[in-house]
């Protein structure tokens, strides 16, 4: 199994690639919130392993950051975890002493996070479809007051 961990953020998004030792696939990377980034990502996927069934990607729920990758990653068939970031935070804090808050650790965790298969839910095309119907209503309460 392939385990692929996303720091989202509004610009970028950082990722590690581990398997289900741990072991680094793939050295961390960065890649842009756009086509051409999501491309890279899949590229970087892809030469680790051929079959796509066998990766599981996390990433955390950031609001609209994530949209465009989780619809990405839904339309390619690719099985795919949002987290709540107080649940990664407080992993994080809970396997290391040291205050290490970065997007290298922060995608890291969430890749060894996915791997305890742990309180997961499968983000799918109804969640997707979900979080924008959210945003519309959010949108059209703004513009009512």
């Amino acid at each position: 199994m392939i385990y692929v961990g996303i720091d989202v953020a509004k610009d970028k998004y950082d990722c590690a690639i581990i398997d289900s030792d741990g072991v680094v696939l793939v050295d961390n990377f960065t890649f842009s919130n756009n086509l051409v980034g999501f491309n890279l990502l899949l590229e970087k996927i892809n030469s680790v392993t051929d079959h796509l069934e066998n990766v599981k990607i996390g990433l955390e729920a950031t609001r609209h950051y994530s949209y465009n990758i989780m619809g990405f990653l839904t339309e390619k068939g690719l099985t795919t975890y949002v987290l709540n970031p107080l649940h990664t935070n407080l992993y994080r804090k809970g396997i290391s002493l040291r205050k290490t808050k970065t997007d290298k650790v922060d995608e890291s965790t969430i890749a060894i996070i996915i791997t305890s298969k742990q309180f997961l839910k499968s983000y799918s095309n109804v969640s997707y479809h979900n979080e924008n119907l959210k945003s519309l209503t959010r949108y059209r309460l703004d513009l009512e007051t």
